[in-house]
């Protein structure tokens, strides 16, 4: 996706780059570059101070802002001193301009040195992409009055693997001054390479001077291919993408931006005016395009206040927070009139439309009371994977909120929603899923006949079709099918859903084999996956290498790469050496589009269609589907994709496809084949290669598409028209007429999607193709009625004879969809009410995790949210920290230490070792935990006195659980013992059962002076006292904590810490096998001998 840089960006990056590439040899060519960036606040003095050279040389003073002809608007200062460039810089900065219809204030200004020179030495040069490479132009004069450079410089192509010769360069500057023309080949040659190696998409450098060996870039406009950050971040280092003049960079655009960048799906926001009433949350970027195109239509772009979209199955806490953002924006201002939110879009093909519909219904939620205060109206419309639940989910969130919503689905047009919200169209008084009435959707024509064609209305236009002769179709190309009922695929990525969802495509078609043969996944060894065929189960293979895959499948011959932006490039590169495929589909968007021509030119060289990048794919009903397209069986259905038609399309996005679907399965005998080629600026399979693929075809009587902003393709349409060789009737449309109303550049949601010249608009390329021949309608909002009229009179004429419909096989719902749609349940296998991992944050027995660092609880704290599910009292958590820091280890000596140190030797693994000190806790080591909290609790509670205590124990011959001490006595006390008591009865509220432990220790102790209440004692007794009194647990919870062995836990985790620290430090210091000496072990053999 191309954007651009600030002047002072692109300087810097090209300057540095061909220093480093003119470093090792003879530097011939210099390009000199120094510049500062002064924004409010700058200190200019502190600047001179570090750039010695501001107080030294004439300068040059501009404001860097993206502001095109800045020369003729009286923006530039030149040849001042540095009190001048302040001066000028004071008036200029903050100062509010108008360029055209974009309002802004001038902010940001690059200063830099002035270079002396005359008018007649200045150059132009500009390097722009093409489809196969790049285009380089050269002019021998430059300046403000170049005049029109693409008619007057010379110019040269240049293949994406080819580098700007020295032959070529030198045709490029044969009108230049002689004595320049050779430093201008060396730096012309080092400006490609630097061009193509940082992936600029546009280089415009205007004027160029040059002097000797010196190259100076005077002026300079720029765009990148940003999503090739991944490939050029060490070179290109923090670089910044600034919005065009006129709309200032909001901090909610670059939160949303930041999402974008760590998720895997696509999250859009532009905000357009701010105070604006008209919002739109629109899903898909195709149908983010054609909702501002209608608002705009209909007269309201001054009301529009965003542009924006969200896509690819983001997940429910991702278009929570893009909602809440969005909503935040929206309610800050009011309306008179109220304010209007369109949450709208296409039939998705793979999104779960519930779960996104989910995040939006707790932004709602969180925005209730504003949504009523700012008199919002807010209109739905939805399709796709699991809408009904979606639908059903936003009806009731509308009612429970009394919002004003209105809700509807894929039997509305998508923009319909549109003209109800602005009262053009009746709102059907319920909020239930009612058909609205429109054009789209009626199904009664008025036909008539007259010679060769039919006159129709819907459109308000009288639309004729020319008929075309069995003669010409008799002419018609040899048709080459992409996909038959047998078509065969490889399916590069683990994409269970999308196999599926295919091979269920294939039952609905009757396939009589599956359409997927293999699945190659680089990240796991070789081995199968199950999936349903049908009732039953079948293996489909997974490999490692695609090399394999396809040696033991040699008659898949389409591959269907799912990899992603980063390796979809090699995947496929690979796959196109492999010599066995026919198509390739690359779903992947955001593929760096250098990246995407060498495809594109290797798939050419081996005969190789490619569809995409940045698709869904493509579908022919009742042959073979690629991936998701076409969404799940009961779209399948209800847009009749089980059975050809007689109607094929080509389209730019994938979302709308599936709108397309649905478009020509309600108003025509439906879809033949249809093809989404992808958003992205080069795709590489264009539209004419698969309108004359249709054309050919004996069974498409009509043709569809659905074009957009951004490129030239359509005008090859148009050519192909003109010529007679497309004489069937198509119907054609390209969204994104919006733009002209927009006071600033606007970026859609397709990389593609953007104009660079006048005949790159929607306006222009529809007038092409109405001019050319095809049918064009008013809008989007028309084109279902369009087709329909062209539709009937095929049917008038009898060039199509509608079929008796019949009934699809029945596909069997998967059971893990059949419970999420909520038409079955199950018990759960596993019950937990200590964590969820399922929303946008972790949550600790409810408390999100950045609650637990923002509030600080600590270990403690965690404890006592996980062990205990309730936050506990401070005392309390630091008390169990205590526990853990006087329990974590006592020595290499006792049995669980012990134990990990002979198991790490043994050359075991952390786990295993740990595991083998943990397994020696029990009642004789470590476990008395347990055990003292209930001698003691049980004892207390039963009245006894703890003299009787003692005595009833040594009746029955039983030691005290936590008294005594191997080494420590009364005389010679255990600190531990000693801090964790002190600090209970300093801090707990009551410690009745630590009291009576101390007054049995008085007792044992008179006896044998090492029978000390010990830390299994203390901690046993201060936790009792701890359940029972911190108020936190009713009696009957605190005495299951101690039945069910919490305090042991305690122990357990303390000691993990020790036994940890062991098998590290046997680790560390690198100790061999454990070998237990003879000298210490007692042998009593049995005497042979003996009689």
């Amino acid at each position: 996706m191309a954007k651009a840089i600030r002047e002072a960006s692109g300087k810097a990056l090209l300057c540095k780059y061909i220093a480093s590439l003119t470093a090792s040899g003879e530097n011939r060519i210099d390009i000199p570059f120094s510049c500062i960036t002064v924004t409010p606040g700058s200190d200019i003095t502190g600047l001179a101070n570090s750039n010695p050279w501001l107080e030294t040389r004439p300068l040059v003073a501009k404001p860097d802002q993206l502001i095109k002809r800045r020369g003729k608007l009286g923006l530039v200062k030149v040849n001042v001193d540095l009190a001048g460039a302040k001066e000028w810089l004071g008036m200029q900065m903050g100062r509010e301009i108008e360029i055209g219809a974009a309002k802004g204030k001038l902010q940001n200004f690059i200063v830099e040195p002035f270079v002396p020179h005359k008018q007649e030495d200045e150059l132009y040069v500009c390097i722009y992409a093409n489809h196969t490479g790049n285009t380089v132009l050269f002019y021998h004069e430059g300046g403000v009055d170049v005049g029109d450079v693409d008619a007057k410089a010379e110019h040269v192509d240049v293949d994406i693997n080819d580098t700007l010769s020295v032959e070529q360069a030198r045709t490029l500057v044969a009108k230049a001054p002689q004595e320049k023309q050779d430093a201008l080949v060396s730096f012309l040659q080092l400006l490609y390479k630097a061009y193509n190696d940082l992936y600029f998409t546009y280089l415009e450098i205007n004027p160029l001077v040059i002097q000797g060996n010196c190259v100076y870039l005077l002026d300079l406009a720029a765009k990148l291919d940003a999503t090739a950050e991944f490939l050029c971040k060490r070179h290109w280092g923090d670089l910044e993408f600034p919005p065009p003049f006129g709309r200032d960079a909001l901090p909610e655009e670059a939160y949303i931006a930041e999402l974008d960048a760590k998720s895997g799906a696509s999250l859009k926001l532009t905000i357009l005016n701010p105070n604006g009433r008209i919002w739109t949350m629109v899903a898909g970027g195709g149908a983010s395009v054609i909702y501002s195109d209608t608002i705009c239509d209909l007269g309201f772009s001054s009301e529009l206040a965003n542009y924006g979209e969200y896509s690819g199955a983001p997940t429910e806490s991702q278009t929570y927070e893009y909602a809440k953002t969005l909503l935040n924006l929206m309610t800050r201002t009011k309306h008179p009139d109220g304010k209007v939110l369109i949450i709208g879009g296409g039939i998705a093909n793979f999104t779960n439309v519930a779960a996104t519909f989910k995040g939006i219904v707790q932004a709602l939620t969180e925005y209730q009371h504003k949504l009523q205060e700012y008199n919002v109206s807010i209109f739905v419309r939805r399709g796709g994977p699991n809408y009904q639940e979606g639908l059903r989910i936003m009806r009731e969130v509308g009612s429970k909120l009394n919002l004003k919503m209105y809700v509807f689905g894929p039997e509305t047009h998508m923009t319909a929603i549109v003209s109800m919200a602005f009262g053009l169209r009746p709102i059907p008084q319920d909020r239930l899923l009612e058909p609205v009435s429109s054009s789209l959707m009626s199904n009664s024509l008025a036909k008539s006949a007259s010679g060769n064609s039919v006159s129709c209305p819907g459109t308000g236009v009288k639309t004729m079709v020319t008929l075309w002769s069995p003669e010409q179709e008799a002419q018609l190309g040899k048709y080459k099918p992409l996909f038959t009922s047998t078509t065969k695929s490889i399916v590069w990525g683990m994409q269970p859903k999308a196999v599926q969802s295919m091979l269920d495509f294939d039952q609905l078609c009757s396939r009589e084999s599956p359409s997927v043969a293999a699945m190659v996944y680089p990240f796991s060894g070789n081995h199968k996956q199950r999936f349903y065929w049908g009732n039953k189960e079948i293996i489909i293979p997974v490999y490692k290498e695609m090399t394999e895959a396809t040696k033991k499948h040699p008659d898949a011959d389409v591959m269907i790469n799912f990899a992603s932006l980063r390796s979809a490039y090699d995947a496929t590169m690979e796959s196109l050496a492999l010599n066995q495929f026919r198509v390739i589909s690359i779903i992947a968007e955001g593929i760096p589009e250098n990246l995407t021509k060498k495809m594109n030119k290797e798939a050419k060289k081996s005969g190789v269609t490619i569809i995409g990048p940045a698709t869904v794919g493509g579908i022919k009903p009742g042959c073979f589907k690629i991936g998701n397209t076409g969404g799940m069986v009961d779209n399948l259905i209800a847009s009749k994709l089980y059975r050809p038609g007689s109607v094929a399309y080509v389209s730019r996005s994938g979302g709308m496809s599936n709108e397309l679907n649905n478009i020509i399965g309600n108003v025509t005998n439906g879809v033949l084949e249809g093809v989404a080629i992808g958003g992205d600026r080069y795709p590489s399979s264009t539209f004419v290669d698969h309108i004359q693929r249709f054309h050919d075809d004996p069974a498409v009587k009509m043709i569809v598409l659905l074009g957009e902003i951004g490129g030239v393709e359509e005008y090859e349409v148009c050519s192909l028209i003109k010529s007679g060789k497309l004489f069937k009737p198509m119907v054609a449309w390209c969204t994104g007429t919006c733009a002209k109303m927009f006071a600033s550049e606007v970026q859609f949601g397709h990389a593609g999607a953007h104009a660079d010249a006048d005949r790159e608009t929607a306006d222009a390329k529809n007038r092409a193709l109405a001019e050319a021949g095809a049918f064009v309608p008013t809008s989007f909002d028309s084109l279902g009625s369009l087709i329909q009229e062209v539709y009937s009179q095929l049917v008038a004429a009898g060039l199509v004879v509608p079929q008796p419909e019949r009934d699809p096989p029945s596909i069997p719902m998967d059971y893990n969809w059949a419970q999420e749609l909520g038409l079955i349940r199950k018990p759960a296998s596993v019950m937990s009410s200590i964590c969820d991992e399922r929303g946008q944050e972790l949550l600790y027995a409810g408390m999100p995790i950045s609650d637990v660092f923002k509030e600080d609880i600590g270990i403690g704290g965690v404890l006592s949210l996980l062990w205990f599910q309730r936050r506990l009292p401070t005392y309390a958590c630091k008390f169990m920290e205590m526990c853990l820091m006087v329990s974590a280890d006592h020595g290499p000596a006792v049995s669980g230490a012990h134990n990990t140190i002979v198991t790490a030797r043994a050359g075991k693994d952390l786990v295993s070792s740990l595991v083998s000190g943990l397994l020696t806790i029990g009642d004789r080591f470590g476990g008395a935990l347990d055990g003292a909290a209930q001698m003691f609790s049980q004892a207390y509670d039963s009245g006894m006195i703890p003299m009787e205590f003692v005595n009833q124990m040594r009746k029955e011959g039983k030691l005290i659980a936590g008294i005594g001490h191997r080494i420590k006595s009364i005389n010679n006390p255990d600190m531990r013992v000693v801090i964790l008591r002190d600090y209970a009865k300093a801090n707990f509220p009551s410690t009745p059962l630590l009291d009576y432990a101390l007054a049995v220790e008085k007792i044992t102790t008179s006896k044998k002076p090492n029978l000390i209440l010990n830390v299994d004692g203390v901690i046993a007794t201060c936790f009792v006292d701890l359940l029972r009194y911190s108020g936190a647990f009713t009696r009957e919870e605190a005495q299951e904590y101690i039945d069910i062995g919490t305090l042991n836990g305690l122990f357990v985790l303390g000691r993990t810490i020790g036994n940890i620290g062991h098998y590290l430090d046997q680790k560390r210091l690198k100790q061999g096998l454990y070998r237990h000496p003879w000298d210490d072990i007692a042998y009593l053999a049995p005497d042979t001998n003996a009689s």
